[in-house]
């Protein structure tokens, strides 16, 4: 057997043959011909697949994480839960646990936040949220509940191609939605973003400084007015950097966006709609921290300022709303920021959970800063979210969040411990 050609196969369009390779990745390591690091105590519960924007199909993003030695991997996705079946599929097969979240926006309308920048870079009064552990039995509901949202999505999907199909055509680019669809998994149930559309672009730019024998840095400066930094000019010019069109995509996605962006409105649900879904079917619903922003991570957000000069209020208002957890990157944030997070939400009550955004190649599935000793109690509700997804499937009521659940412990660390022994009990029933 050839693991490699196996290895690759895990990025094929068919996913039955994704799962193949899977079960034969698995044979070969169980025979002792293939061998992963030994899993450590390193946790990832945010990342996305090929069915929101990643490099990584949900087979391929499980084989990472093992090969990172991540002991938990959580896939999230924007708008779609259609990759969770094989992410957990691919987990049982590999050796790791998994649990199952999906990212959506939602409307702040309403509160004292509606014409507020919250944690989205992009627009006002509207919030990402993230729903984690959710139970298999909520699924089918959580599709449907977000049916309405895809489709309102690509209704605004459209209009913005076409914006940038004006920008494209004085320079003999022809451009449309269809070339972004095609980049997504749409078609099986994925969502298409901003991402996508940003993307599409880059193929053509990529398509038109090779067809000019000219450097793409000067493509992009020649069609867009932008000029990268030296740094990104150095990558995005070097034919043999494989990342290059993802490198592009993050000068693009923080200086371009603004040209052709639409308010979301339809596809943003009001955040009281979401919180009662999430509580009726056993999902964690957490607010994602942003914080004020110097330097991005992943290089393709601008500095900006969020939510750090009303961060009382608005944890105030998230327990008012019911939303119970808090979500962060440690890598993200300062070492400032992140205390003064934590001290809030722990005065709160707020579970807290973290994960490293991965949607691009260059990103370490691992974050090393939350190696920290004081980051502990992120390993462990890493872990209490599995034991919570599998008690919630058998009933919600056994869920982490439940009345019967808070009644027998009531302290919010005593919940995590028992969730997290909760989650070796194996697979995922």
């Amino acid at each position: 057997m050839n693991v490699s050609n196996e290895k690759n196969a895990l990025n094929q369009s068919d996913r039955d043959r994704r799962l193949y390779a899977v079960g034969r990745i698995s044979l070969c390591r169980e025979k002792g011909d293939l061998a992963f690091l030994p899993a450590t105590t390193d946790v990832n519960s945010h990342i996305h697949t090929t069915y929101s924007f990643s490099p990584y199909t949900p087979a391929m993003a499980v084989l990472k994480s093992v090969e990172a030695g991540l002991a938990t991997c959580g896939i999230m996705d924007h708008d779609s839960v259609a990759g969770v079946e094989e992410f957990h599929l691919a987990g049982e097969a590999l050796g790791i646990k998994t649990t199952a979240g999906c990212e959506i926006r939602a409307s702040f309308d309403g509160t004292f936040l509606a014409a507020t920048r919250i944690n989205n870079p992009d627009q006002r009064g509207v919030a990402y949220l993230a729903m984690h552990g959710i139970p298999r039995r909520s699924l089918p509901a959580v599709r449907h509940f977000l049916k309405p949202v895809r489709q309102a999505r690509k209704r605004r999907n459209k209009m913005m191609a076409d914006t940038i199909a004006g920008l494209l055509k004085p320079h003999g680019i022809d451009y449309a939605y269809e070339d972004a669809e095609a980049l997504s998994n749409f078609a099986e149930g994925g969502s298409v973003t901003e991402r996508h559309l940003i993307f599409a672009v880059v193929k053509k730019l990529v398509a038109l400084a090779d067809s000019r024998k000219q450097p793409l840095s000067e493509t992009t400066a020649a069609v867009f007015g932008i000029r990268p930094d030296d740094k990104a000019v150095r990558r995005i010019d070097d034919p043999q950097n494989p990342h290059r069109e993802y490198d592009l995509l993050g000068v693009l996605k923080s200086r371009l966006v603004e040209q052709f962006y639409l308010d979301a409105t339809d596809e943003c649900p009001p955040v009281r709609d979401v919180v009662a879904f999430c509580r009726e079917h056993g999902i964690i619903l957490a607010y994602p921290y942003l914080g004020d922003i110097s330097e991005s991570v992943t290089g393709d957000k601008k500095a900006q300022t969020f939510e750090d000069s009303y961060l009382e209020a608005l944890l105030d208002l998230l327990a008012e709303l019911g939303i119970e957890a808090i979500t962060f990157m440690p890598s993200r944030n300062t070492p400032e920021q992140l205390e003064r997070l934590m001290a809030l939400a722990e005065a709160r009550h707020l579970f807290q959970i973290s994960g490293e955004d991965i949607n691009q190649p260059r990103q370490s599935f691992v974050c090393e800063a939350m190696r920290s000793d004081t980051f502990d109690h992120l390993r462990i509700a890493a872990h209490a979210l599995i034991g919570h997804e599998r008690e919630a499937n058998i009933d919600l009521e056994r869920g982490f969040f439940s009345g019967m659940t808070k009644a027998a412990y009531p302290d919010l660390h005593d919940r995590m411990e028992h969730f997290a022994r909760l989650s070796e009990q194996g697979g995922h029933t």
